[in-house]
């Protein structure tokens, strides 16, 4: 019986995906490493499961040394959602479009596996939020993001009408169609289409972008990491709602305060080489690098 075992969090629904994961199974079990799906997933691959208890973080020790992702950005934040509570380490692999959170892309499938088998690679902590929904004096949900959170207005036709506080001191009010909260590893995502600008992923800070605000005020603001980011919804304005790396959401009712910290528990990003996140941008986002005389920069 093999005592390293590694879990598959897999965008199942990809027609290819049962091929690929059979091919990772393969390729780790003649390394003596045994490969475990989610519950739920693993019928569908063919792989023996998790236990549920576990892959809620049921125990202190955690029954795999790392998480595997197969697919896009998405796959990453679902595995991100499992490996949290597990303290162990997630490393993706692109099979989507742009994957910029992916440590490899899929045609390097067969190196990231060697990586793995060697334990050849390093540990990147990324910085995560924790969030708060306060109404009346009252807790009524928290909530966790990696990338960012997100608190926006319910409908298409109404204006949010929000105050913005930086350690309980207000900075700016006005209507909006939301307030994105993000880390530096989501200022590449939602934030940056909103207009904030993008931040290496060792700087430790919050960032803060207003969505479509009606207000001359209304920056991208880069907030102390030791800060408490909190949006005041109006009290006589509309409901919200605050949406986490895009995948778990939570009502905040009218008059709500939405209050953004530091997160307690970070998640662990296996890094793989010495590719540095620079080359990864110009890579992405195909960044032009070449001045007016024709150099490379």
């Amino acid at each position: 019986m093999t005592d390293r075992r590694v879990l598959l969090v897999a965008h199942t629904g990809r027609a290819d995906m049962y091929v690929t994961a059979t091919h990772v199974q393969k390729v780790l079990e003649a390394a003596s490493i045994e490969l475990l799906a989610l519950p739920g997933e693993g019928r569908e691959l063919d792989l023996t499961m998790l236990d549920e208890s576990v892959a809620n973080g049921g125990t202190q020790e955690s029954p795999v040394e790392l998480v595997l992702a197969l697919g896009g950005d998405g796959t990453l934040l679902r595995a991100a959602e499992v490996a949290r509570p597990l303290r162990t380490p997630v490393i993706a692999i692109n099979l989507g479009r742009v994957g910029f959170l992916a440590e490899a892309e899929a045609d390097h499938l067969d190196d990231v596996l060697t990586l793995i088998i060697d334990r050849n690679y390093t540990l990147s902590r990324r910085m995560t939020v924790d969030v708060v929904i306060e109404h009346e004096g009252q807790v009524i949900d928290t909530c966790w993001a990696l990338n960012e959170i997100s608190v926006e207005k319910t409908t298409r036709e109404r204006i949010l009408d929000v105050v913005i506080e930086v350690d309980g001191k207000g900075v700016s009010a006005f209507g909006c169609d939301g307030v994105l909260c993000a880390t530096p590893t989501g200022s590449t995502a939602y934030a940056f289409s909103a207009g904030g600008p993008i931040m290496w992923p060792d700087v430790e800070a919050l960032l803060v972008v207003p969505s479509n605000a009606h207000a001359l005020f209304a920056r991208p603001m880069v907030v102390s990491p030791q800060s408490t980011v909190s949006m005041h919804i109006d009290p006589s304005g509309h409901d919200a709602i605050v949406t986490c790396d895009g995948r778990r959401t939570h009502e905040v009712p009218r008059g709500s305060k939405v209050h953004v910290r530091r997160g307690v528990h970070p998640v662990t990003m296996i890094k793989l080489g010495d590719q540095s996140f620079t080359d990864r941008l110009v890579a992405k986002f195909s960044l032009p690098v070449h001045g007016w005389r024709g150099r490379s920069h």
